[in-house]
């Protein structure tokens, strides 16, 4: 390991949490050699082996579901009430992704042809390198870690320098299973040692999880390389409220999937438009329930709001909001209904803006805050027509009665996921996918297994005379 150290400040109270030394050089060509090594035995093991082993995976991590969850609080301030519910995220993902792995992984045989044998097998990459956020650490990386050692990959994980526990969580639960040495690693590494990893000829597979501009160095660091690389990336997801809704399960799942997480979610709901018959009523009843929010201390029971994961997180919120205000927008929340959100710290009032437009940052550019816009609209082409107004495209929700009409308000969406009277959730059976700058490639489902293999032709000729 080398000298140099990466600090993870936790946001609860502004200390130090934990720190790690730094990968030196020498110890990432170590690990980058010892994954070669261990993926060419584990391609090996007998498929109905390896999901074996990545059951007991799933076990030993969900046995420190408690340590688990609190750890997710301090190193990035969601309320503790909440982060059990990551550690049963991973494992439900985990379990469906390991059911799904056969049929995904099966030999694609064409119609018999007489004397030939032919079929399409799904060959293993080789290294994956996994690219973790903080937001959402173990839900973002199970996407990718256990479908792709199901697939005979090795994985190499790298989170963000504010969750490194929970890499380190991920390779402890595989080594307690049995995995081969060096088939599941971690590495503490900064942003220039990622560029080198992600060039290395030994890295096979890159699948990063973060920001746009996140994004764009890894895609940068890749080009030239001909390896694959799978982008999800931001998003400025969209509601919208139709006049059949039934208002009562909308308010309180749009407010949910706007808000929780203290909104640092790349699929939450980031702006919102009301056709106009329900507008006031559904904002009404939307701003009441906001009010209810409890910001405080995330270690505590009671707190259903904690602080955003960094100080300059939060400035970059209020700035939004501040220019929203500037240009118009009308703040419905009372900033002073959260004493604990002062400028400078980690925690940030929540917020409900109207008069909002296109023109605001807040309605165009990534919040990642909790912090939500509503616009009325008249009819369903507006609707669509400013859902589509963006950049990204990671999912949008539609709030109806109306199934035919979600069908055909969602066909015309520019998205990734079309949601109907639900938001914010992935469903380990879909493939979850971004278009536009929300990225690209695929995770989850038995699509998503396709970005984690390559196929490889049979064609035997068995009769020659």
């Amino acid at each position: 390991m080398s000298d140099r150290v990466q600090m993870t400040v936790s946001p609860v109270d502004g200390l130090l949490y934990c720190e790690r030394p730094l990968a030196s050089g020498a110890h990432v060509d170590t690990a980058l050699d010892l994954a070669r090594a261990a993926q060419a035995e584990w391609r090996a093991v007998p498929l109905a082996r390896r999901l074996e082993l990545l059951s007991h995976m799933v076990d030993h991590f969900v046995a420190h579901g408690p340590e688990i969850a609190k750890e997710i609080t301090w190193q990035m301030g969601r309320p503790i009430r909440y982060t059990g519910g990551e550690v049963r995220g991973f494992e439900d993902r985990a379990r469906k992704m390991i059911a799904l792995a056969p049929q995904a992984l099966a030999d694609i045989v064409p119609p018999e042809k007489p004397g030939f044998v032919r079929f399409i097998h799904r060959e293993p990459l080789g290294v994956v390198l996994v690219l973790a956020p903080w937001n959402y650490p173990y839900l973002t990386a199970v996407n990718v870690v256990i479908p792709a050692l199901a697939a005979g990959n090795a994985v190499l994980i790298k989170h963000s320098d504010q969750t490194p526990l929970c890499a380190e969580r991920i390779v402890s639960a595989a080594a307690q299973a049995g995995l081969p040495p060096g088939i599941c690693q971690y590495l503490h590494i900064d942003h220039e040692q990622v560029a080198k990893v992600v060039a290395d000829p030994r890295v096979d597979f890159v699948a990063f999880t973060g920001s746009v501009e996140g994004g764009r160095a890894v895609h940068k660091a890749a080009a030239g390389h001909f390896k694959a690389v799978g982008l999800e990336l931001g998003g400025k997801d969209p509601a919208y409220i139709r006049p059949d809704v039934d208002l009562e399960h909308a308010v309180e799942n749009v407010i949910d999937g706007a808000f929780f997480n203290s909104g640092q979610s790349c699929c939450g709901v980031e702006r919102v438009y009301v056709h106009q018959e329900l507008f006031q009523r559904f904002v009404d009843a939307s701003v009441a329930l906001v009010e209810q929010y409890v910001l405080g201390d995330p270690t505590e029971a009671e707190t259903t709001l904690g602080p955003v994961v960094r100080p300059r997180n939060a400035a970059t919120i209020r700035a939004q909001v501040d220019q929203a205000l500037a240009r118009g927008a009308k703040g419905l929340v009372d900033p002073a209904r959260f004493p604990l959100a002062r400028p400078g710290s980690a925690y940030v009032a929540p917020q409900v803006l109207v008069g909002v437009d296109h023109d605001m940052e807040l309605m165009c550019e990534e919040t990642f805050g909790p912090v939500v816009g509503i616009m009325p609209v008249a009819s369903d082409e507006e609707a669509i027509r400013r859902m589509n107004d963006s950049r990204y495209g990671l999912t949008a929700s539609i709030w109806t009665q109306d199934l035919d009409a979600a069908l055909r308000i969602g066909d015309q969406l520019q998205t990734g996921t079309v949601f109907m009277n639900r938001a914010d959730y992935l469903d380990p059976e879909l493939a979850w996918v971004g278009v536009k700058d929300s990225g690209r490639g695929c995770t989850l489902s038995v699509v998503g297994y396709e970005h984690l293999t390559r196929p490889k032709s049979f064609h035997f000729r068995t009769v020659t005379r």
